[in-house]
């Protein structure tokens, strides 16, 4: 090994002792060079005399990007998350074909059909263009889950799904819907959606779910999947696999003539069966030529959702599954849903199509199990 070169700042600069005025040399200290702090010292002696005073430096300064937003001011949090600073929202080029509410965040063609309880039959055509887009949102979620590990921001994430959906040519559907800031939903540990991305480092033992949708040649395709930060608590392992089982089990039931209030009976059994409880508050939704549309997905059993499933029908199922209540509370931000007692949440998603003999999946899976990497849920 070499030794550092001493800089000419180094042999010019005083001793950085209190009250001592001698000339410093190369010697510094040990946790300043940690911090990228540069303290250098005329001696050993020096530096252990008045070390007292000079490790007070060593407190760590406030991260600007972690101090609370002012929106919070007062709010009681159900849980320890925390939101961070939200960078601006992204820009796209202008040949990026936009929704309809791209500019002013209000989905009119939705709100058209508001009270319609019709279900749209898709043609041979329109499938073709849902096949594409969900295999284009499949391959921008796996990208986005592959950066997942601790010291990673969701709004690092944010920001690679943004450029992978400009890459193909799409449009991230969650940016400017109803004035979301970003381009992906990104909800950690006790959010159960909506999550806004932020500066907040991914913390070992995380768990994190990332909902990504694209828009391409005039359709949607919505996916979504939660992973491991790193090392994860038995109970939160348990979860993750229990949630995705209660999907599986739920597109299991997908055919022709049943009725979609069903689906919510096969995933409310097998998450209470497990001791977990299913949200309320939010379900699966028909998509298509809209983000959202007829038909409303419950989870939950007992639910009163209209309609029997027909061959051409699309739609998501996306349970959302808690260790504790499945109450939830809504963040100051007004996107953020999180756990009323805050304990975690976990949520996968798939959009699938009703074949004349039951079901296809059009957003899944398309790489090998192998090539997923150790963060990623895969169920054994």
């Amino acid at each position: 090994t070499t030794r550092r070169p001493r800089r000419m700042a180094d042999l010019t600069q005083e001793c950085s002792s209190i009250g001592c005025s001698k000339p410093a040399t190369s010697m510094r200290c040990p946790v300043c060079m940690k911090l990228g702090l540069e303290n250098y010292f005329c001696s050993q002696e020096c530096f252990r005399k008045g070390y007292a005073i000079h490790k007070t430096l060593h407190v760590a300064q406030p991260n600007p990007d972690l101090a609370l937003p002012p929106e919070f001011s007062g709010y009681q949090f159900t849980g320890d998350l925390r939101p961070a600073c939200v960078t601006p929202t992204r820009s796209l080029p202008e040949s990026i074909v936009r929704p309809d509410y791209a500019k002013d965040g209000i989905p009119r063609s939705e709100q058209a059909i508001r009270g319609s309880a019709s279900i749209r039959v898709y043609s041979e055509k329109d499938i073709e263009g849902m096949r594409l887009v969900c295999r284009l949102g499949r391959e921008v979620l796996d990208i986005a889950g592959d950066m997942i590990k601790p010291g990673v921001t969701t709004d690092e994430i944010d920001a690679v799904v943004h450029q992978a959906c400009i890459d193909r040519g799409a449009y991230p559907s969650p940016l400017n819907y109803r004035n979301f800031p970003k381009s992906v939903c990104t909800s950690v540990n006790e959010a159960i959606c909506h999550g806004i991305p932020d500066k907040r480092p991914l913390q070992e033992g995380d768990i994190v779910n990332l909902d990504v949708t694209l828009y391409k040649g005039g359709y949607h395709g919505d996916l979504n999947e939660t992973f491991f930060v790193g090392k994860v608590d038995e109970e939160s392992r348990k979860l993750v696999q229990v949630t995705y089982e209660c999907l599986e089990k739920a597109i299991a039931k997908v055919r022709p003539g049943e009725l979609y209030r069903n689906l919510g009976t096969e995933i409310t059994k097998h998450a209470r069966a497990n001791g977990f409880s299913v949200v309320r508050s939010y379900c699966g939704h028909g998509i298509g030529e809209l983000f959202h549309t007829t038909p409303n997905v419950p989870h939950y059993s007992k639910n009163k959702a209209i309609g029997v499933m027909r061959p051409g029908h699309i739609f998501t199922i996306e349970p959302m599954i808690c260790v504790g209540t499945w109450r939830d509370r809504l963040w100051p931000d007004d996107w953020t849903a999180v756990t009323a007692d805050g304990k975690r949440s976990a949520q996968f998603e798939h959009t699938m199509l009703v074949t004349e003999d039951g079901v296809e999946v059009l957003t899944a899976r398309i790489r090998k199990k192998k090539s997923l990497g150790p963060q990623f849920y895969v169920p054994e």
